[in-house]
């Protein structure tokens, strides 16, 4: 069994715990591989080991039987890019605090690492979006599990979004950016600015005003078979745009396209979890004196 790792900088309340994991994992006698970004923190807490393979996002991994990210939702979007299209599954633990995607916490890491050991465990295919700029952006990592944002790049008025659907003019958002999420992006950034939760198979985008000067823009869901294009005006000719937590400062005139990846990102589903049970926890849905 060949076992990646991934994360991101830990303190030492969590030192235990991860070294706790990846003694686990080598009682296997698996291969360890680490992301060549993880491997510094790890030897920064003296958990690396010599016989740990290191890997970077130029790195062919589709021979890993799964990758394993320690942190937050953040990390496996952060993991998505080294992931990429070579199908490597993704079990996201739990370290850090909200998260809908990270969903196997401390308590049941045992649980967890014994249905690993016994691959005793489903996929959740998750959809990804992909964005054509031109001049191009983002290098060959031009894709993103939870969304895309345009958002004015400082305090300077509002911005306008000129948006269409299949070439076919939808609105001008007079706002200070506009989100396109997937399904799996819209319990994200999306939410926070009043869009809707959408279940993570719907085959949709979201696309939803940040602050518009309009109250009566609302958020809309489109089929992820459109291509979103994206025209933007503002007294500032230099804007922010992001792909899941990467930005780039782009600058007017930029030609900016939104389509659904051609390929998907593999998450793996315990036995006891799901998509439901996360959303009534996360959102304290149902806490009620009357439940």
């Amino acid at each position: 069994m060949k076992i990646g790792f991934h994360g991101k900088a830990f303190d030492a309340d969590n030192n235990e715990f991860i070294k706790y994991v990846l003694d686990t994992v080598s009682s296997w006698n698996a291969l360890i591989c680490v992301s060549e970004s993880y491997a510094e923190h790890l030897e920064n807490q003296r958990l690396l080991k010599s016989s740990m393979e290191v890997f970077d996002r130029h790195t062919n991994i589709s021979d890993l039987d799964l990758l394993i990210t320690l942190g937050g939702d953040g990390t496996i979007l952060d993991a998505v890019t080294y992931v990429g299209l070579s199908n490597v599954p993704i079990l996201g633990i739990n370290t850090g605090l909200l998260v809908f995607l990270a969903t196997t916490g401390k308590v049941a890491i045992d649980a967890a690492l014994t249905c690993i050991k016994n691959k005793s465990y489903t996929y959740d295919e998750r959809a990804l979006l992909h964005l054509d700029a031109n001049p191009g952006v983002f290098g060959d990592i031009s894709f993103a599990l939870n969304d895309f944002t345009i958002l004015k790049s400082d305090t300077s008025a509002m911005i306008v979004v000129h948006t269409y659907i299949n070439d076919e003019f939808l609105n001008s958002y007079w706002a200070d950016g506009v989100i396109v999420a997937t399904p799996t992006g819209s319990t994200g950034y999306s939410i926070s600015c009043g869009g809707p939760v959408v279940l993570p198979q719907s085959n949709n985008f979201i696309i939803t005003p940040v602050s518009p000067h309009n109250l009566t823009v609302r958020p809309i869901v489109v089929s992820d078979t459109a291509k979103l294009r994206f025209v933007i005006e503002g007294r500032s000719k230099n804007f922010l745009i992001s792909l899941d937590s990467r930005f780039e400062t782009v600058n007017e005139p930029i030609e900016l396209s939104i389509r659904k990846e051609n390929f998907k990102i593999k998450l793996i589903k315990l036995t006891d979890h799901n998509y439901l049970k996360t959303l009534r926890q996360k959102l304290n849905w149902g806490l009620d004196v009357r439940n």
